[in-house]
């Protein structure tokens, strides 16, 4: 059993705080690989900005308590190394059930996600309420969600073929009565490489901010979430399929939307697509160019600097550099 503050790591009730005030989104960034973490890491270092380090249920399954708690350790140490004080937290993301949480918070979670989302409205506020008692207890902050994002979470998990947004007035009342400590709600994001469906003209649609901002007028302060807000670059796409791969259709969170909803109650957005597709097109390019390769370093050590200019991008978009 781990303390999450004997790795370094905080909760997010300050960050979220600070974030709310300011008017920035913090950086929840999913990792898959020791060269993604360290990518991430050396874009939050060079901007001063606050992280939070996405873990899915499927990868703390994976890597075990021990390896993922030494990884987020690591990474604490590195910042603390650079002689900076940089607020980092570990968060399960998309916990499906209450055993979930529990082996995430005695793994050294700070943060902890309850997805009730495809349950019935009852039933996700009891899952969340019994979530939340057992973290609180434990100094452990909780998201819950309410309403439906289209697509997959990740590959081995179930998706939905359809969104629902999230009803404010229900939203508000889920937020009294669960004990959560922030929201994620669906405004018109989803999970996958389809985040969108463009009008009859080609041009995307706006996300849904009036939501936001009935939340953000009746619970003041209160820190809302977004999931699925990947921009996904047409140019790892197009780099992807030049070299061996197929994807067929995209189309991603524009930035300056991601932008707006971070300065209306927004405190953390989510990023886990652009990341992955970043390091599969360039990992698909390496091997090409280097066909005879046999140490999977000539592929590895090159993803690092390319991940932390993305995560550098990621941390301008959400306002969250120099915030720490």
């Amino acid at each position: 059993m781990y303390n999450y503050e004997e790795l370094g790591l905080v909760n997010t009730k300050e960050m979220f705080d600070k974030a709310y005030r300011e008017g920035y989104a913090v950086p929840a960034l999913n990792f898959v690989t020791i060269e993604q973490l360290n990518g991430m890491i050396d874009a939050v270092i060079e901007k001063r900005s606050p992280v939070i380090l996405l873990v899915s249920p499927n990868l703390h399954r994976q890597l075990g308590h021990e390896m993922t708690a030494r990884l987020a350790q690591v990474a604490t140490d590195r910042i603390k190394n650079a002689g900076l004080n940089i607020p980092v937290a570990l968060h399960l993301d998309h916990g499906m059930t209450f055993e979930q949480c529990v082996a995430a918070i005695e793994g050294g979670f700070s943060s902890v996600m309850i997805d009730g989302s495809k349950l019935p409205f009852e039933e996700n506020i009891a899952l969340t309420k019994k979530v939340s008692e057992y973290a609180h207890a434990r100094n452990v902050t909780v998201e819950a969600e309410l309403g439906i994002l289209k697509g997959k979470e990740e590959e081995g998990t179930e998706g939905t073929n359809e969104s629902m947004y999230t009803d404010p007035v229900m939203a508000v009342d889920f937020i009294e009565r669960s004990g959560c400590d922030s929201l994620a709600i669906s405004i018109g994001t989803c999970h996958g490489l389809v985040k969108m469906v463009p009008r009859e003209d080609g041009t995307l649609p706006e996300l849904k901010y009036d939501i936001l901002q009935y939340i953000s007028d009746k619970k003041p302060g209160f820190p809302i979430v977004l999931h699925g807000c990947s921009n996904i670059s047409q140019t790892y796409v197009d780099m992807i399929n030049q070299h061996g791969g197929h994807i067929e259709k995209t189309v991603g969170i524009p930035d300056e939307q991601v932008r707006k909803a971070a300065g209306l109650a927004v405190c953390k957005i989510n990023i886990a697509t652009d990341g992955w597709i970043c390091g599969l097109a360039n990992t698909r390019r390496i091997l090409d160019e280097e066909p005879g390769a046999i140490d999977s370093r000539c592929f590895t050590l090159k993803i690092r600097p390319l991940m932390k200019e993305l995560y550098l991008h990621k941390i301008e978009i959400m306002g969250s550099g120099n915030r720490a």
